[in-house]
């Protein structure tokens, strides 16, 4: 999927069907992970959530004790698979996904060096929001263990809870054609992008917005490609599409997708 200002914008596909996580700001050059930073080692995570929907804590060392009849939530977050450092992170007593975000008792952290983070002194209870800040954008992620939603944490007192690693990805992977806005020949499309810092290989799909009469190309969802670029092997129906990016590291990590405002339309 990714939370915009307490509001979630989802920054996740599901199932490659994703509507996009409205990230229409740029980000900028200096969001960026110190490279020279330890990286942390992973958590381990525990493998599936409970039947509650509780995510159960993984595995992990301690670096600190929690306080009496409180309990802390440490964790780690990562880009590109490396530690991402003075990330902020919060905890979340009640959280509403589709608007409205955090509400409700929070506590914040942010990571160190190496990625990690420490919440202390947490009531015991149960949260129902755990969320990683993509460095200094006005968009988050869910520590979730693998479910793509906003998911509960039983966060028991006098215990460390081991919260699963978050692997951020940014929203700036620019395409450069179609631009925004235009219109083209529905023969010999190309879908163009700037090539991404360390991608590996990209995925590219091609949304239809079929209340204008377009037609979804199903060859193009989730199609990966090598190169920043892809031409379309058929002519598309006429329309509004929304075409999107994502690029991945050679660990099979995604560093970056593009927007969703960049919408053209066939003619």
């Amino acid at each position: 999927m990714p939370l915009r200002n307490e509001t979630v914008l989802t920054i996740v596909f599901v199932a490659m069907l994703l509507l996009g996580c409205n990230a229409a700001e740029k980000l900028t050059s200096d969001q960026t992970v110190n490279s020279n930073a330890d990286t942390a080692k992973a958590n381990t995570p525990a493998s599936v959530p409970n039947d509650d929907g509780t995510i159960p804590s993984g595995t992990g060392v301690e670096k600190e004790k929690p306080t009496a009849g409180k309990a802390n939530v440490q964790g780690k977050a990562f880009f590109n698979d490396k530690g991402a450092a003075d990330v902020e992170v919060k905890l979340c007593k009640t959280f509403n996904q589709f608007g409205g975000g955090c509400t409700g008792e929070t506590f914040t952290a942010k990571t160190d060096a190496a990625g990690e983070y420490v919440i202390k002194n947490v009531p015991p209870d149960l949260y129902e929001g755990l969320t990683v800040r993509v460095f200094n954008t006005p968009f988050y992620v869910f520590a979730t263990s693998g479910v793509i939603a906003a998911a509960k944490y039983n966060i028991e007192s006098d215990k460390t809870y081991f919260a699963p690693d978050s692997h951020l990805f940014k929203n700036d992977l620019k395409v450069t054609s179609p631009k925004a806005g235009s219109k083209v020949a529905p023969e010999n499309i190309e879908l163009k992008w700037d090539a991404y810092p360390e991608a590996a290989y990209y995925k590219v799909s091609i949304h239809a917005d079929t209340t204008t009469g377009a037609e979804t190309p199903y060859d193009y969802m989730a199609k990966r490609v090598d190169d920043p670029m892809v031409a379309l092997d058929k002519p598309l129906k006429p329309g509004a599409y929304l075409p999107k990016v994502e690029a991945y590291n050679a660990n099979d990590r995604r560093l970056a997708q593009s927007s969703n405002d960049l919408k053209f339309s066939v003619k």
